[in-house]
């Protein structure tokens, strides 16, 4: 697995793709902490984050778009799939060194929080609890976006897919409250996104969602190795 995450990290500086995604991250979360945070006189961060959701959506399918499709699409995967290395090792080195370059943007915060400390007293664990939030959902979407990148070899396609699969992950509340079979209703609910993301903005620690988004990590990383593997076999 170490030796895929050192190739996957270098592949992302190389190709500049984890700059572009650095630079847009610091560019609206940066936005975003001036006019909810600066602007309002207030050391709450919670707003920023809260924002924070909808650009998380589109440069997530950016972040994976290649991860596994160019693989298929250079004609290495093969190789890669014949190595002596286990597929959930191909898979989770792929992912974490995803989830490494999303850690680096978001730890931009701590940086606005040494800001923040020289107009208030920051409340660190409201802080503390949106960036574990924010982790937490950039490791479930990243997983869904590994996924995605494994069914095609077309990195736009899979971009795309991506993209419209965590909408509609997005969109589950607005389809809840469309639906008026209740029990179909609380099922749509309780697969909600982003109304789990935003109880941890507002300050609610639910121990139900960090089991949550962690099993999305879990089930979608396990739908890949699946891929693989038939991909392996087939």
């Amino acid at each position: 697995m170490g030796a895929i995450y050192r190739r996957e990290m270098s592949a992302f500086f190389t190709s500049g793709l984890a700059y572009v995604f650095l630079a847009v991250y610091f560019l609206f979360s940066g936005y975003f902490f001036y006019n909810g945070t600066l602007v309002m006189g207030t050391t709450d961060t919670s707003a920023m984050f809260a924002n924070l959701f909808s650009i998380v959506m589109f440069l997530i399918p950016i972040l994976t778009m290649k991860l596994l499709s160019e693989e298929k699409k250079q004609k290495t995967d093969q190789g890669l799939l014949t190595a002596p290395v286990g597929l959930w090792s191909i898979v989770l080195g792929k992912y974490f060194a995803a989830l490494t370059l999303f850690v680096i943007a978001e730890s931009v915060v701590f940086i606005y929080a040494l800001i923040l400390s020289g107009y208030g007293n920051v409340v660190w664990p409201t802080l503390l609890a949106n960036y574990f939030a924010m982790f937490l959902l950039g490791a479930a979407f990243i997983a869904v976006g590994v996924f995605v990148s494994s069914l095609t070899e077309n990195q736009m396609a899979s971009a795309v897919a991506s993209f419209v699969a965590l909408m509609f992950l997005y969109l589950l509340d607005i389809i809840a409250d469309s639906i008026s079979i209740e029990f179909i209703s609380n099922i749509f609910s309780s697969l909600s996104f982003y109304s789990r993301y935003v109880e941890f903005t507002m300050g609610i620690f639910n121990l139900s969602s960090v089991v949550f988004y962690l099993s999305t990590v879990f089930l979608f990383n396990f739908f890949t190795v699946r891929v693989l593997e038939k991909r392996r076999w087939g």
